[in-house]
């Protein structure tokens, strides 16, 4: 299992650079990671979010609610390659715990990227599997989903950052 990193980590405003080879090493980094992604209850994580500068992420959102692993999908150097639409739907993060926010982003999305394999995929959908694939997607950019926020809604997240924060370092 890996640890999370959590913002304002500097690795987490990093760009990941290409992966270059699938070999061992990084499929023990996958297996890692989707240990460290259901243990935290997560629907996606990215490898930056552990300290790794990878084009890189896992995903799961078809887990259940009682935490039932459902299709892990490993998507390796994504790209989107189409877009439609947009929603407005709640957001959280696990390098941001204990706060969530509005954010509108594409509706239905088609991302091209590489399977744990090697092979390529194209993958096609809405709700929380596009907002999960943008969401990680800037993760490897170097974005978190709090510098999507509005100023005021930054603002605001600010203010209260400082005080979860303050509260995680009281509980040690």
């Amino acid at each position: 299992m890996k640890k999370i990193l959590v913002y304002p980590d500097e690795i987490l405003r990093t760009r990941a650079e290409p992966v270059k080879e699938i070999d061992g090493r990084l499929q023990n980094l996958i297996d890692e990671m989707a240990e460290t992604m259901y243990k935290a209850k997560g629907v996606g994580l990215a490898a930056n979010q552990v300290g790794v500068l990878k084009r890189l992420f896992v995903m799961d959102v078809s887990q259940d609610e009682k935490g039932g692993r459902g299709e892990l999908i490993v998507l390796i150097n994504p790209e989107i390659v189409g877009s439609e639409g947009h929603e407005l739907m709640e957001e959280g993060c696990l390098s941001v715990p204990d706060f969530s926010a509005k954010l509108k982003r594409p509706a239905k999305i088609c991302v091209k990227a590489l399977d744990r394999e090697g092979k390529e995929v194209e993958l096609e959908g809405g709700g929380l599997f596009a907002r999960c694939v943008l969401h990680e997607l800037d993760h490897l950019d170097g974005i978190c989903f709090v510098d999507r926020l509005s100023p005021i809604k930054k603002a605001l997240f600010r203010k209260r950052w400082q005080k979860i924060r303050a509260e995680k370092l009281a509980q040690g």
